[in-house]
């Protein structure tokens, strides 16, 4: 039998409006795609995501809806608790959530958190806010070096970040502070999704550099996932990006490291020439990390023209069976207030060359229907969440 692939494509934060729970998040009115290009005043084209049918889901500045989508497209409603990035890839994969992850993203750690870190470890912390890791590393790098402390820091994300000097600390020990942390932060009260060790090199704010020797600490999914059931039936599981630290490594069958979205489509486009059966999940996180978070409307523009001409690459690159999947997994409106995401839909995109033109789905009312599509389309075992598409499948 043929091998047979799909390929799910996340957008990190690319919202498409909020929705009758985002009020209860401080999130009514946010629409991140719709504001981006209101922000920049249309002066941004993305040919491609518009003739599948990304720009008829919402207002889109200088790219109006198209009458003819080359794909299926709607919207999808979040059924979990939160906005975090592992709450929308688990629900994506069939998990619901029924507990947000702890974030400390206004307050910084509690002091009987760091005490207990200092204690076990054996180190000094200083920071201890959110920040963006580069910044946090260029304020406080040259201390770092003088007095020994470690850096801890958080986001919007539920995270716990700890940056230390390669050369002063060395790999292992960041890694064992990293483990400890862990270990601590699972308790209830201080449960963060992960912990990540950011290594950094240099000997000045003017040269610090994060290295690409980043780990993250995550915990499990709550519950099984598609990407189990997927491995468990002998199919490919190719993640590319942060996809294999989101679900802690389970259900991944290989592993492909990226350090910018515009790689990650390239290793996507790479993947799509080989020979695979089964699924290929990606994740591009620059959209979030550098433009959302940092409330930077014309970065964020510009990252999806570049991922908009990767994409056409990619459709041309797809196999004539091959089903693709465009979506996101939460917002992040970069002109909205604050810095942390925002409780939208996600767009849907679904596509293949067999298609002779596309259509307007209903808005559904879980990230699973994805995941579910997937599990139906290779008869493996579908999550009790979510609502297959396999009907428009060919």
């Amino acid at each position: 039998m043929e091998n047979r692939r799909i390929f799910v494509v996340v957008i990190d934060s690319l919202g498409v409006g909020y929705e009758e729970t985002s009020h209860e998040y401080g999130d009514e009115g946010a629409n991140t795609l719709s504001h981006i290009f209101s922000a920049t005043e249309g002066k941004y084209q993305i040919p491609n995501l518009r003739k599948l049918g990304m720009c008829n889901l919402t207002h889109v500045e200088g790219n109006p809806p198209t009458d003819r989508p080359f794909a299926y497209y709607g919207k999808l409603k979040e059924q979990s608790v939160g906005k975090d990035t592992m709450t929308g890839h688990w629900e994506i994969m069939g998990v619901l959530t029924t507990k947000p992850f702890v974030t400390f993203t206004d307050t910084g750690f509690p002091k009987e958190l760091i005490d207990e870190l200092e204690e076990k470890t054996g180190h000094k912390f200083i920071g201890n806010y959110a920040a963006s890791g580069t910044e946090i590393i260029k304020d406080l790098g040259e201390r770092q070096l003088e007095t020994g402390e470690m850096i801890i820091y958080t986001s919007a994300d539920s995270v716990l970040q700890i940056a230390a000097h390669e050369g002063k600390f060395g790999l292992d020990e960041i890694y064992r502070t990293c483990q400890i942390a862990r270990e601590i932060t699972m308790k209830p009260e201080w449960y963060v999704g992960r912990v990540i060790a950011r290594p950094f090199v240099g000997d000045n704010k003017d040269n610090f550099e994060r290295t690409p020797n980043r780990h993250d600490y995550a915990v499990d999914p709550s519950a099984k996932t598609v990407l189990d059931s997927m491995k468990e039936a002998g199919y490919d599981v190719i993640s590319i990006g942060k996809i294999n630290d989101i679900f802690n490594t389970k259900g991944v069958t290989r592993a492909i490291k990226s350090k910018s979205s515009v790689q990650g489509m390239e290793q996507t486009i790479e993947v799509a020439r080989e020979d695979f059966n089964g699924l290929c999940f990606v994740n591009l996180v620059d959209f979030d990390a550098k433009w959302g978070h940092r409330r930077n409307a014309d970065g964020y523009a510009r990252e999806l023209v570049a991922f908009d001409e990767k994409l056409g690459t990619l459709l041309n690159t797809l196999r004539d069976d091959d089903i693709l999947f465009i979506t996101a997994d939460h917002g992040n409106d970069p002109t909205w207030k604050g810095s942390d995401h925002t409780r939208e839909m996600i767009p849907v995109l679904i596509y293949s060359k067999s298609y002779h033109y596309g259509g307007e789905l209903m808005t559904e009312k879980s990230f699973a229907c994805i995941g579910a599509t997937v599990a139906d389309y290779f008869n493996v075992e579908l999550p009790p969440i979510g609502k297959s598409f396999k009907n428009i499948l060919k």
